[in-house]
């Protein structure tokens, strides 16, 4: 790479996460309703504890604004400028590291999942759609968002690896469902215990459903 490429891959890099770096949950509640989420629910800022929070509209405006700042940036990587898949993946990966530890947020932010999913929806669409119908329905069956997440997350690096994708994204998918997983150990802890929350569907009566500190 000259050095004009790799200081535009390096611009590159820092806007994506930049952008993934912007908390739309904390901006959503504070803007709209006037709540900030880290001091309620889970104390996250990621869209399920913004459903828990602050509702359905919310929740929805959230999730589409987590996904699409995952999304665009590997989108334009992959099919706009069409670039090598190794300056690919590492511009697809920043929005998610972003909004896993936002510089807005001194290094906090969400788990990644919904980030994620819009990444793997830019660059391996066929993927996305399995992992979907897999999300949903461990989410109708088990209710527990974070187990449905879990899977979902390690169906990524399986199916890009059986779909025959390029090595880089090979490896990427590993490394960022590890670094997901991690992000992820108290509700694995929980869900070992039989402790974790489960999320409130339509026709479910628990009313202790998406109380206390859950997934999000």
């Amino acid at each position: 790479m000259t050095a004009l490429e790799v200081a535009l891959f390096v611009a590159g890099l820092l806007l994506a996460y930049l952008v993934g770096s912007i908390p739309f949950g904390l901006i959503v509640g504070k803007l709209f309703y006037h709540v900030d989420v880290r001091e309620h629910g889970s104390g996250n800022v990621g869209t399920t504890n913004v459903f828990r929070v602050l509702g359905k509209k919310a929740g929805v405006v959230v999730l589409v604004c987590d996904m699409l700042k995952g999304f665009v940036p590997a989108f334009v990587a992959a099919h706009v400028l069409h670039l090598n898949p190794w300056v690919t993946i590492f511009i697809a990966a920043a929005p998610v590291v972003g909004h896993m530890y936002s510089v807005f947020l001194k290094g906090r932010g969400g788990k990644g999942v919904a980030t994620g999913a819009a990444v793997v929806l830019a660059l391996v669409p066929l993927a996305f759609g399995i992992i979907l119908v897999v999300w949903i329905v461990l989410i109708l069956t088990t209710r527990y968002v974070s187990l449905a997440s879990l899977a979902a997350t390690f169906l990524v690096p399986v199916l890009v690896i059986a779909l025959r994708y390029p090595l880089p994204w090979e490896i990427a998918a590993v490394l960022v469902t590890v670094v997901i997983f991690w992000a992820h150990r108290g509700n694995i802890r929980r869900l070992v215990r039989g402790k974790e929350n489960r999320v409130k569907l339509p026709w479910s009566h628990d009313p202790s459903a998406l109380a206390g500190r859950g997934q999000s």
